[in-house]
This record gives structure tokens, sequence and C-alpha cells, in this order.
């Protein structure tokens, strides 16, 4: 039961993560550490979607989950294992680095864009 609890633990922690991926640059703005952290996270992400790596939380969830059963273990990656349950279709790889490249797409143009607005109009 202790491995089962660590494991669900593992998969709220890698949902955070991947929510921080998402939508950290929110909160990267306004803090240095917090962008240094989240671009960093992103690299990170961008350098297992090369090399066809799988999260290292996806392998500790599989192995904590082993532990307690090993009927509960999978082989795959943590993105394809939860989303295909939610919503019965497969993901393939290709889609998964897409999504990723988007990602650090729209991050990297949030971190980078700059609020201009012209001298005349109104602040809101």
């Amino acid at each position: 039961m202790f491995y089962k609890i660590l494991a669900d633990i593992v998969v709220l922690i890698h949902f955070l993560w991947i929510l921080f991926l998402i939508f950290g640059a929110f909160l990267g703005v306004g803090n240095k550490a917090i962008k240094i952290f989240h671009i960093s996270g992103l690299v990170f992400a961008l350098v297992i979607q090369i090399f066809g790596w799988y999260c290292p939380l996806t392998h500790l969830e599989v192995w904590l989950r082993a532990k307690h059963d090993p009927s509960l273990a999978y082989a795959g990656s943590f993105i394809i294992h939860y989303v295909e349950g939610l919503i019965y279709i497969k993901i393939s790889a290709w889609l998964i680095s897409s999504l990723t490249l988007l990602v650090i797409g729209f991050n990297t143009w949030f971190y980078l864009r700059k609020k201009i607005r012209p001298k005349d109009s109104p602040c809101l």
C-alpha cells in the first residue's frame, strides 16, 4: 500500500510538472528564479523528446507500481498512458513531440514579447 500511495503522489507531481511546463511562463515573467527553472524544464522536455527518452518521473512511477503490484506496471510514456485512458485514442510520439514544440514556442513567445502601447492609448 505504501508504494501505491507513493506512485499516486508521483503521478500528481508529474501532472503538476506538465502544467508548470505549459503555463510556467505566466509565473516566470515576474520571478527570475522561476523563469530559469521553467526554461530549464522546457529544455529538458525537448531533449527527452529528441532522444526518445521517458521522463524520470515515469520511470519512478512504474517502479513504485511494480513494487506494489507487478501487474500494475506499464511500459511507455506517462502522457500516453493517462491521456489514452481519458480520451480512448492512441497518441503518437510524433504528436507528443509536436505538442512539446508548440508549448516551447508559446512560452518562448511569451517570454520574449514586448508590451508596446501607443503613447496615446489609455492604460487599462
